[in-house]
């Protein structure tokens, strides 16, 4: 269901720190969801793709039915925030997009999912975040790997001039239960049809539980990596001499990634060493735990 909106706003942001407007929504399978945000009478800073920034919600705003019983119901007047990364290209200066998944069990997603269209929201006014391609040289072919809603940050950089001027090949490749959790997949694959540079590799994992048949790869984000998926993308198999990988997700897939990749020779990136490897732990109940 898509929920669109069209609103010019002059107000001063809301004294009590709802200083946002939510102005689309798109649910895309139950507990999957685009949100776009706008900033309310003041101005979002620059910032670059696989940046992130903070959304919150009142203890008192009601919870989604989709969602589960709380562990601890929080305090009516408390304002819970968490960092989710930013999907819309740093070019678009109008609003803000997010690629929210429910935790049923959380404090903040089950709040998210009972607004719409029209209703205010926190939105913090600072970014941050150093999962960027600053440290990917311009030369080097780039593989994106995400798991669900980790995704996100791949968007930005993907829509972004400066992520797609880059000389180099990219692959992304995507890794969810269902083919109805692609999120963004119209846009990958349009995307794949007018670049021969890009190559776009999504992967299911429980085939079985599709309405219609599911023609694409089946397995992980690993299985992918493991077979010749890239190398018939690309003509060649990727090596560390001219290609950087990015992995953003469940931890376990970026703990198992980093041991793939290191035998192959891929060397992880720490900001003492430099490498091919570059990663970000993206769990929506770790950040659910964040105070």
């Amino acid at each position: 269901m898509i929920r669109p909106v069209n609103v010019q706003y002059s107000q001063p942001a809301h004294p009590e720190g709802l200083n946002a407007v939510v102005t689309f929504r798109n649910d895309l399978s139950p507990g999957l969801m685009i949100l776009r945000v706008a900033p309310a009478g003041w101005a979002f800073p620059v910032f670059e793709a696989g940046q992130y920034v903070s959304l919150g919600l009142f203890g008192s705003a009601p919870r989604s039915r989709l969602a589960g019983p709380e562990r601890l119901a929080p305090e009516p007047g408390k304002l819970i925030r968490r960092p989710y990364s930013i999907a819309s290209s740093p070019e678009n200066r109008a609003f803000l997009e997010f690629y929210i998944n429910l935790v049923p069990t959380g404090a903040l997603t089950p709040r998210l999912f009972n607004i719409g269209v029209g209703d205010r929201i926190s939105l913090g006014s600072k970014v941050a975040g150093a999962f960027t391609l600053k440290s990917v040289p311009e030369e080097a072919n780039v593989i994106l790997i995400a798991t669900g809603t980790g995704l996100a940050p791949y968007v930005s950089m993907l829509t972004s001039s400066s992520g797609l001027e880059r000389r180099r090949r990219i692959a992304l490749i995507h890794g969810v239960r269902q083919s109805r959790d692609l999120g963004y997949q119209s846009v990958f694959t349009t995307l794949q049809d007018h670049r021969s540079s890009f190559a776009y590799l999504p992967v299911v994992s429980r085939p079985q539980l599709e309405v219609s048949s599911w023609t694409g790869a089946i397995g992980h984000v690993q299985d992918v990596w493991n077979s010749d998926a890239l190398e018939q993308a690309w003509g060649a198999r990727p090596n560390p001499e001219n290609t950087h990988v990015l992995l953003c997700g469940n931890p376990v897939m970026i703990e198992s990634m980093i041991a793939i990749l290191e035998a192959d020779g891929f060397q992880q990136q720490t900001p003492r060493q430099p490498g091919q490897v570059h990663s970000e732990k993206y769990w929506p109940a770790k950040a659910e735990s964040k105070s």
